[in-house]
């Protein structure tokens, strides 16, 4: 009998050597072969220099964006072992650049602790890129290897003398593996700003060196994370007179926590294990929360301060304004993924429960006042966290568990297929009646939304809930919010009505700070929507050029200035341009088909990345950092008005 597909035998059973299977399957390497991919490979050759400088043998690193857009990363480490490697009987440096799991971090005795363990390394870094060049000054001498795809083109040669010791490791990323090879700089200067502060005494340079781009930093703390928790709070206004430092060892493990406690409303926590960040927390944050509630809850009943709470204290309500960095150095981690999004050890839980709560205890005892402002925080938090829970259950009850109805102003489509269904959200009434005519009914709906709605950065959670506009969005997408065993805010999207949630406002300043309110909204209360993709950014055109009866549309200066050429053919000022400053000021046809047709319009899908100096704000490929959303729409004047002053130039303002 023959099977369907052919026969499957011992010959359909394919065996990937070497570095095959990493360029065969990226994705279960490295996450993604896009933007996110393409800075890892920078992190897995940043990560090894830091193992040398976390073992006592690196001080300086540089990282370099050369001018065909490849990288460098040179350390004063150790330099990688060249010698003869008695088992593969091939340099170790080969070893270490070919092979997957290769490598010092797996001996105990030349690291104690390592980011590296669960990853791929360089070994991976070379099977992605088209070239790689190798460069190890050790023991007076310089040693030299180069790579095509992860294969060498050469043995490992001695190349010269040396005056320094270390490693180089230069890199391009192979254009048949990645959607883009281009770098950003920002993105590399967050990492490493960040892992001077993880790193106290290390320097870390960075250097851009493509054409038109020339720029370099220097990034070097001594404070470590005293440092970060300050500058994550610049902008809030603390409500201690210090940062709260904790360090200590428990079990091999190390511990060091900074925290301080503001004005705000938004917990903003970021752990680390081995100087990895770890998006999704773990086990160590799960002690440090632990420890947290534990030492609160017995310091406010001790000194009676809850005993007039008529309600219950939740984890949540001792986080709320708290900023806190968390980093554990842990001998053997053991992550939750190949990219190292958790920790899961269940030994750290303890050991940084125990820690973080002694010291914290006697901070409190040593610095009452100070124990005084944080625990009326949490006494106002659990009263505002009652009455938005009471706002919310009302708003919900209404709307979703009774079947009340959609809003009033929702022109809905007529699938109930939410996969294949699209909500606009539109700026304005006039806006929204020319949508509604040029949308397709089968999978386009359109709520418009009359002015700008509630700024979310500056209210309490409870007086969101009377904001008609909010209320209509919650009503409209079939989602609401509730709170799991840990008193944490959370959104169930299982009702979700549409998998494509668009933003659809004028291309004009009020057009994008619209924009900007509705994304703050998202990023503090719809989470869940943008961590699984579903919210993207229209982009109407600035421009309609007409020359007889040609026509094209622009969509930023570039594009109108080479249309203008193509349209004027030498006669330029025999163009008209039709500078759109709304989308009401096109018709129902123009806005479907520059706006709205799926075939031919622009959009832009709302990522976040969780870079710790700079969580939401929006970049030109649709990615969210989040400082600039407390700058832009917080409480506090002077970073706002700091942020104008640098950026005026790049301002497009309308007269």
């Amino acid at each position: 009998m023959t099977q369907k597909g052919g026969d499957y035998s011992a010959s359909s059973i394919q065996a990937l050597e070497g570095l095959e299977a990493v360029r065969r399957r990226p994705g279960m390497y490295i996450g993604s072969t896009d933007i996110k991919g393409l800075h890892h490979l920078v992190w897995e050759v940043v990560d090894n220099a830091i193992d040398e400088h976390l073992a006592g043998h690196c001080t300086h690193i540089l990282v370099s964006i050369l001018p065909d857009n490849s990288i460098k990363v040179e350390d004063n480490g150790r330099g990688i072992p060249v010698d003869m490697h008695e088992k593969l009987k091939k340099s170790a440096l080969e070893v270490v650049m070919t092979v997957l799991h290769a490598g010092g971090k797996f001996d105990k005795d030349s690291y104690k602790v390592s980011g590296g363990l669960h990853g791929v390394g360089v070994s991976c870094v070379n099977a992605l890129s088209s070239y790689v060049r190798a460069e190890v000054r050790r023991e007076g001498k310089t040693y030299m290897q180069e790579y095509e795809r992860g294969k060498p083109l050469h043995d490992v040669e001695m190349i010269g003398p040396a005056n320094s010791r270390g490693t180089t490791i230069i890199f391009k990323p192979d254009f048949e593996i990645f959607e883009t090879l281009e770098y950003h700089y920002d993105i590399l200067a967050q990492r490493l700003r960040e892992l001077s502060f993880l790193n106290s005494g290390l320097t870390i340079f960075l250097k851009d060196e493509r054409e038109g781009k020339i720029k370099e930093e220097t990034f070097f703390s001594e404070g470590g994370l005293r440092e970060f928790v300050t500058f994550l709070d610049q902008g809030r206004t603390p409500i201690t007179e210090s940062v709260i430092y904790v360090t200590g060892k428990e079990e091999n493990i190390d511990v060091e926590v900074a925290m301080q406690y503001n004005t705000g409303f938004q917990e903003n926590v970021l752990a680390y294990v081995n100087n990895i960040f770890t998006r999704d927390g773990g086990t160590h944050v799960s002690g440090f929360r632990r420890a947290l509630a534990r030492v609160f809850k017995q310091y406010g009943d001790q000194t009676g301060m809850f005993a007039k709470l008529k309600m219950e204290i939740s984890g949540e309500d001792f986080r709320e304004g708290l900023t806190s960095v968390i980093s554990v150095k842990v001998p053997e981690p053991q992550f939750k993924g190949q990219t190292k999004g958790e920790l899961g050890n269940s030994e750290v839980v303890g050991v940084v429960s125990r820690i973080v709560g002694d010291a914290l205890m006697a901070f409190l005892e040593q610095n009452p006042r100070e124990a005084r402002r944080i625990v009326d925080k949490v006494i106002l938090a659990a009263t505002a966290r009652h009455a938005a829970r009471k706002a919310r259950e009302m708003v919900q009850r209404k709307n979703v568990l009774t079947g009340s109805g959609l809003p009033g102003k929702l022109a809905d489509c007529s699938s109930r297929s939410a996969e294949e269904s699209e909500l606009f959200l539109v700026e304005g009434d006039s806006a929204g009646g020319t949508a509604k005519q040029g949308r397709n009914r089968a999978f386009q709906a359109i709520l418009p939304l009359r002015g700008k709605i509630l700024n979310v950065e500056k209210a309490l959670e409870y007086k969101i809930y009377d904001n008609e506009e909010i209320k209509n969005m919650f009503t409209a997408m079939g989602v609401h919010i509730f709170e799991d065993e840990d008193g944490q805010r959370r959104l169930n999207t299982d009702k979700l009505r549409y998998h494509k949630i668009i933003i659809m406002c004028d291309a004009d300043v009020d057009g994008s700070h619209i924009t900007t309110l509705i994304l703050t909204f998202f990023i503090r209360y719809m989470k869940e929507i943008i961590d699984k993709g579903h919210l993207y950014i229209a982009r109407p055109p600035l421009y309609l050029l007409k020359r007889g009866k040609e026509s094209k549309y622009a969509w930023d200066e570039e594009q109108r200035a080479a249309f203008t050429a193509e349209l004027g053919k030498g006669k330029e000022d025999s163009v008209h341009i039709q500078r759109y400053k709304g989308l009401g000021e096109m018709n129902a046809e123009q806005l479907w088909e520059t706006t709205m047709d799926p075939t031919r319009r622009i959009l832009k899908q709302v990522f976040i990345e969780e870079l710790a100096t700079a969580g939401p704000r929006v970049t030109e490929d649709g990615y969210i950092y989040n400082d600039l959303f407390e700058i832009l729409m917080g409480d506090d004047v002077p970073p706002r008005r700091k942020f104008i002053e640098d950026h005026a130039v790049y301002a497009n303002i309308d007269i």
